[in-house]
This record gives C-alpha cells, sequence and structure tokens, in this order.
C-alpha cells in the first residue's frame, strides 16, 4: 500500500469513528431520562426530561419544582399564608386587594373559562366546596350537608363574573364569593412549568399530575403514549398518542368521593343545584392548552349527557371522551380517530358524537370578562 493510500485509508477510518462517536453521543443523549416527583395541588406531580445532560436536567426540574410549590402555596384557598387565602379574607370584609401578576392572570383566565362554559365551571364557589368538604386532601366522612345550608349558598350567587380586576387589584362585587381554582389549578400550573422548560432550552419532557399530562418533543423515537384511565375496572379504556404541545385532562368521580347509606357522593359540584354531578363518571378533554381542557373536563362532566356537545363547542374544545355511569363511550369525532384500545378492543362501543357550530359568546357582567387572557 502506497503513502498516499495509508493516508486515504486513516483518514476514512478517522471520519467513520468520528460518525460513530457522534451517533453514539446522540443515543446516549437521548437514552438520557432525568425523574422527579413531589406531592402538590393535591396530587402526584411526576416530571420526566428526555435527552438532556443530567446537570441541566436537574436544575430544570429543580427550577419547576419550586415553581409548582410556590403556586401550591399562593393559590391554596384553604391553608393559611396563601396569596388566594388572603384573596378570599378581603373579599367578605368588602376590601380589594393588590395580587400577584400570575394570580391576577390566572383569575382573568378562570372568569372567562367560566363564562364560556355557562357558569357550569365556576371557581367562585368555594363555600359549597367547603361545606361538602372536598377542599381537603382526603376525602370527607359522614353525612352530605343539610338541604338548607346548601340553598342558602345557592342563594348567595357567588359568581366568578363578581370578580373586578384592574391591573392586579382584585375586588368582589359579592362577598359570598370564595374562590377555590381546584377546577384548573392543575392545568394552570403545568401550563406555567412547560412554558419555564421550553424557555430553558428542553425538548422532550411529560408533566403528570395524577393522570393529567402535558407532553413536549417526543419519547425518544416515538409520541408519548397516555392511557385513559378505566373508572370502573383497573386498567384503562384507551390511550392516545400525544403530539408535541398537546394535553390530556380527565375529571372524574371515581376518586374523591365518600359514600353514606348507601349512595356516592363525589367532589365534582353542579353550581346550579349545589350538589353533586351524577350521571357522568369520567370526562377526557384532549387540547393545546392545559387550563382549558382542566375547566372544559369540569364543566362537561356538570353539563352531563345531552347539553355536554354545546359546552364544548362553546370552550372551544374540539376532543372528548365522555364516559356514562352506565358505561356508555361518548366520543367527539376529532377524540374517536385519536383513541387506541389497550387490548384487543375499547370495553363498549364507542358512540360518535359531533359538536355543533360554535355560538358567538354571550356577554358576560363585568368589565373585560370574555377576553381571553394569555397565561
Amino acid at each position: 500500500m502506497t503513502r498516499t493510500r495509508r493516508r486515504q485509508v486513516g483518514a476514512g477510518l478517522s471520519a467513520l469513528v468520528a460518525i460513530l462517536l457522534l451517533v453514539t453521543a446522540q443515543h446516549m443523549r437521548q437514552a438520557q431520562v432525568h425523574r422527579e416527583t413531589l406531592y402538590v395541588f393535591g396530587t402526584l406531580v411526576e416530571i420526566e426530561i428526555r435527552g438532556e445532560a443530567p446537570e441541566t436536567a436537574r436544575a430544570a426540574t429543580a427550577a419547576a419544582g419550586q415553581l409548582l410549590q410556590e403556586l401550591h402555596r399562593d393559590w391554596h384557598a384553604w391553608q393559611p399564608g396563601g396569596t388566594l387565602g388572603a384573596l378570599n379574607a378581603a373579599i367578605v370584609q368588602g376590601r380589594a386587594l393588590r395580587v400577584d401578576d400570575r394570580l391576577a392572570a390566572v383569575l382573568r383566565r378562570g372568569r372567562d373559562l367560566s363564562c364560556a362554559s355557562g357558569g357550569l365551571f365556576d371557581p367562585a364557589i368555594g363555600r359549597l366546596v367547603g361545606l361538602w368538604g372536598f377542599h381537603a386532601d382526603m376525602p370527607p366522612t359522614g353525612a352530605p350537608p343539610e338541604r338548607a345550608e346548601i340553598a342558602a349558598l345557592l342563594a348567595a350567587r357567588p359568581r366568578m363574573t363578581d370578580l373586578r380586576l384592574d391591573g392586579q387589584t382584585v375586588r368582589s362585587t359579592n362577598p359570598a364569593v370564595h374562590l377555590d381554582l381546584g377546577g384548573f389549578a392543575k392545568g394552570a400550573a403545568l401550563d406555567m412549568v412547560a412554558a419555564d422548560l421550553r424557555a430553558r432550552g428542553i425538548a422532550n419532557a411529560v408533566l403528570n399530575a395524577g393522570g393529567d399530562v402535558n407532553v413536549m418533543g417526543a419519547h425518544g423515537d416515538r409520541p408519548w403514549r397516555v392511557a385513559i384511565r378505566d373508572p370502573f375496572v383497573w386498567g384503562a379504556v384507551a390511550a392516545v398518542s400525544l403530539a408535541p404541545g398537546e394535553v390530556l385532562y380527565t375529571s372524574g368521580n371515581y376518586e374523591r368521593y365518600f359514600e353514606h347509606e348507601g349512595e356516592r357522593f363525589a367532589h365534582i359540584l353542579d353550581p346550579r343545584t349545589g350538589y353533586p354531578v351524577r350521571q357522568i363518571v369520567s370526562v377526557s378533554v384532549l387540547d393545546t392548552d392545559g387550563a382549558r381542557a382542566d375547566a372544559a373536563a369540569t364543566a362537561l362532566s356538570v353539563a352531563g349527557p345531552r347539553d355536554w356537545p354545546r359546552v364544548a363547542a362553546a370552550m372551544g374544545v374540539s376532543a372528548v371522551l365522555m364516559i356514562t355511569e352506565s358505561g356508555a363511550l361518548l366520543a367527539t369525532p376529532d377524540m374517536a380517530a385519536r383513541l387506541a384500545p389497550v387490548g384487543a378492543e375499547l370495553p363498549a362501543p364507542l358512540q360518535i358524537v359531533p359538536l355543533p357550530q360554535a355560538q358567538p359568546a354571550l356577554a358576560c357582567a363585568g368589565p373585560g370578562v370574555g377576553r381571553q387572557a394569555a397565561l
């Protein structure tokens, strides 16, 4: 072999080694997975980051954990020391309170979502939540509230539209308003965490708060695949492969409930009646907005098996799966196209329910209500 030929072969081997090292490094990077779990908003939240150097992933999850803890403290309606608790106290006293920009934004968003739902989602009914005992981490025990107590709270008519927001200053025209953000706090918080991760350059991650999921990027060489829990038996009804930036949120009456004299009372309350929702055991919403998906899952549970298509269209969500107490599976066309059986088939035939054309939203009372506010 000539000297020139040896140099050519050597150069080729060096290039091949460099390529192999690059490919190996890329595979190692893709295979790197960092997970952390913490308890906030009454549930376990798991953060998984893929494809980042360990120190980068640790710093990102540490920041995400700190943000979630801050939001949990500031948005908690029932524990002392939080901003929301201070705001509720101010409302009772007829005072205005200046809050931080994050809480002001989430209150505006909650008001808009409540308007879009026709009041079926309403974080202003915190006193009703407390009366039933669903404000604590553990489910209540004993008998349900007296009818007269429920009627008295309904007569006071607390609504999100009673809120008046002037920048970061919040007041209420109705002292009966007691804000409880549990119906969409997880979605709003995970949206904020996802935005923070993106700002830090994180490309592939999943945020899982008790089965409610926000995804970023992909799971290696495939999409993130998320199961929808079967509310009747241990297992899953179906699975959904989520595209980057999508979210999947479920509201159900199969976890937070109590029983009295053979009757089950679940935590999702109907603002119109003051009583827990019946007929619907689970609603899952696939969307690109965690706060909206979270709120819509609650509102559609309240709307019930007849009115939910109209409410879904009004709230701007198109991919919905509803499971009734009889086990019927009702799905919009957009959701039906995304569902994949976990086993051989779905546990029941899928009934396709088209959504009506969304009507223009009715104007809600109060300045600025009805305008979407970005988180």
